[in-house]
């Protein structure tokens, strides 16, 4: 019996380690000059996409990522009624976001209308439920360009990007978030994925500081997702309404009956509050941010 293929994330080699997964059979693999896609089986985490030596989404824990980068700031706003997702090919996001019966319209912007075509195929479970709700709006353009000149104002934009590299690097931009910022609704939320503090702790920081220029209030909050090595991974925070990270649990929880107690397998009103209280040394990041 021949060998299976092990493929490697590559994304901490500057660090002296990589995370190695077995590929029980190999799904889509994509070269280009560019970049290099493979979406593989793996024996416990079942699908899981890598690009250029990254993790990107795996149909294990994806719902650890795609529940709090969605629900957190829909339920902290508590009247959210357009959401905006940037990027999120796959629709996991969007997938979370239209649980919301508050929600009225989901704009989705992603650059490359392949993305969502791949995702069809081989993520139904996220794009089936996403594209048969009317709600759903995808728009296929430069995300940055979108923002900047869109006549839409929005009450949350999730930034789902991938690291920042190559061409999603623009992603974490002053010129972004300022675009972000015009067309964000008064007293409206963006949250981005923002990387490991023990491991990208400029990613971190330097995002922050960044939100300091625009908002009022610039932070982030935490969540452990397996496959994102590293323990937590940081999701960035920007409003000008403080008040909206310090709801109670109880609002919370009253917000999540009103919206029918959709099932989670993460989020929960106690987790909502909880992520917002940093281990100290990823809240002295913050902090260092804060003062630049």
């Amino acid at each position: 019996m021949a060998e299976r293929r092990r493929i490697h994330e590559t994304l901490f080699d500057d660090l002296g380690f990589r995370m190695t997964y077995e590929a029980e059979r190999v799904l889509y693999e994509l070269h280009t000059e560019h970049q290099h896609l493979v979406l593989f089986e793996h024996p416990f985490f079942g699908k899981m996409l890598m690009l250029d030596g990254a993790t990107q989404v795996t149909t294990t824990d994806e719902f650890v990522y795609h529940e709090m980068m969605t629900h957190v700031p829909i339920f902290a706003h508590g009247r959210a009624k357009e959401v905006l997702v940037v990027g999120g090919g796959d629709c996991g996001i969007a997938e979370e976001a239209l649980k919301h019966k508050s929600v009225r319209r989901l704009t989705q912007v992603e650059i490359d209308a392949s993305v969502v075509e791949f995702s069809r195929e081989h993520f139904p479970e996220f794009t089936g439920p996403v594209f048969a709700d009317k709600r759903f709006d995808l728009v296929i353009d430069d995300g940055v360009n979108y923002v900047a000149r869109t006549d839409r104002r929005f009450d949350v934009i999730i930034v789902d990007s991938t690291d920042p590299l190559g061409p999603g690097k623009v992603l974490f931009s002053d010129k972004f978030y300022a675009a972000c910022r015009r067309c964000m609704t008064k007293g409206a939320v963006m949250v981005t994925q923002n990387g490991v503090p023990i491991f990208q702790s400029n990613e971190l920081t330097e995002g922050i500081t960044k939100f300091r220029k625009l908002f009022a209030d610039g932070t982030c909050y935490v969540a452990a997702i397996p496959t994102y090595v590293g323990g937590h991974m940081a999701m960035g925070w920007a409003t000008d309404n403080a008040n909206l990270r310090r709801a109670s649990v109880k609002t919370i929880a009253d917000r999540y009956r009103k919206a029918g107690r959709f099932p989670t397998k993460y989020w929960t009103p106690e987790v909502h509050a909880a992520a917002f209280a940093l281990p100290r040394f990823i809240a002295e990041k913050v902090a260092k941010a804060r003062k630049r």
